[in-house]
């Protein structure tokens, strides 16, 4: 019984009715190179046509002479007749071989430009729509644990509540109070041209109630706790978590996003207000060591001069804040590809794009309280 390691013997002579064509016959495999190569250099003059279709056995090397054996002869592809199987492989290793495209000509180079941004819009399409699906998804599955309790996972969301805002008491009280004095220092070096140094108060008042606040604070958790939650959630797609999660007949969302979301609505706020006094301390600060206003009367022109609706305006902006920052943090994670470059790429993308949409949405908002003169 014949088997695949058995080996038929090749050939390749001319046609006894059409002398202008080859008959190649036989195994064309590697094994039998040495034995083609030298059939090949034998192959005559005046040759049109090349007939394959006698070859039992062909691999990629065996292809690979028969093009060579086409080009010795200066023959065109259609010249060659082969099996439809043969075909597709001798097709395939010709288009291996075949030399990379060259780069498109200097005048072109409009052209490369309105193809860069038409590819850039179109990305960006796909990446709106894919953001408004998964938050449609997840604000479904927010409302129905609403009305089940047993899916809240109170434990997760206290582990979540203590990594994103417990930690990062110190940095944004921090920074927030270095931003305060700086502004403080900004506002009266200007005022103090005109003999308005006490304007200082409200103006660091104003500053951190409507803005500085809760844009620092968002600033820091899109960069802090954005990129976490993609490489949580990214390296446990790449470790093939989140498909032994839906295997077990969990849903991702509800296990993973719900809880860093939920996290993320109850610490910013609160984040945000501390965030807010710190700023207040710095500002005080300048005033009291740089401007002689003492602390009893930097409260109290913030009492008198100020009306809470600014610091209710700066509030209202940290839950939007919140679900931009855990939604795309959340989202790229599961994005990630199975590799740990693309934990890297998507971590990074989450950043940019969090940070990107706080500032955005935080003009949006500006002129829209400007507008309602708020």
């Amino acid at each position: 019984m014949a088997t695949w390691l058995d080996n038929t013997e090749p050939g390749l002579r001319p046609d006894p009715q059409q002398t202008e064509r080859l008959l190649a016959s036989g195994d064309w495999t590697f094994r039998q190179a040495e034995h083609l190569l030298a059939l090949i250099a034998g192959a005559g003059k005046g040759i049109q046509a090349v007939d394959a279709c006698a070859v039992t056995r062909l691999d990629a090397s065996g292809s690979k002479l028969l093009l060579n054996l086409m080009a010795q002869l200066g023959l065109p592809a259609p010249a060659l007749l082969a099996k439809p199987e043969h075909a597709t492989l001798i097709e395939a290793v010709r288009n291996a071989g075949a030399p990379l495209p060259s780069t498109p000509a200097t005048g072109n180079s409009m052209v490369r430009i309105l193809e860069s941004i038409g590819r850039w819009v179109v990305n960006a399409y796909w990446n709106i729509l894919v953001f408004l699906d998964f938050l449609g998804r997840t604000l479904l599955s927010l409302m129905e644990s609403f009305f089940n309790p047993r899916h809240w996972r109170v434990t997760s969301i206290v582990f979540h509540m203590q990594a994103v805002g417990l930690n990062a008491v110190p940095l944004v009280m921090l920074l927030s109070f270095m931003v305060g004095a700086v502004v403080a220092f900004l506002g009266a070096t200007v005022l103090s041209e005109f003999g308005a140094q006490l304007w200082v108060v409200e103006l660091v008042g104003v500053a951190f109630f409507r803005e500085f606040g809760v844009l620092l604070t968002a600033i820091l958790l899109a960069g802090r706790t954005a990129s976490a939650f993609t490489a949580q959630i990214g390296s446990m797609k790449s470790g093939e978590e989140l498909d032994a999660i839906r295997t077990m007949g969990l849903d991702p969302i509800e296990l993973l996003v719900l809880p860093r979301l939920k996290a993320l609505l109850l610490t910013l706020p609160l984040l945000t207000f501390l965030a807010t006094i710190a700023g207040l301390l710095g500002g005080m600060a300048v005033c009291v060591w740089h401007l002689d206003i003492s602390p009893e009367m930097f409260i109290g022109r913030l009492q008198n001069e100020l009306s809470p609706r600014h610091f209710w305006v700066g509030m209202s902006k940290a839950p939007i804040f919140a679900m931009v920052i855990g939604l795309i943090g959340c989202l790229e994670g599961f994005k990630v590809k199975n590799n740990a470059q693309s934990v890297g790429e998507h971590t990074t993308s989450s950043v940019v794009q969090s940070i990107s949409l706080v500032i955005l949405l935080d003009a949006l908002a500006a002129m829209f309280f400007m507008e309602l003169d708020l």
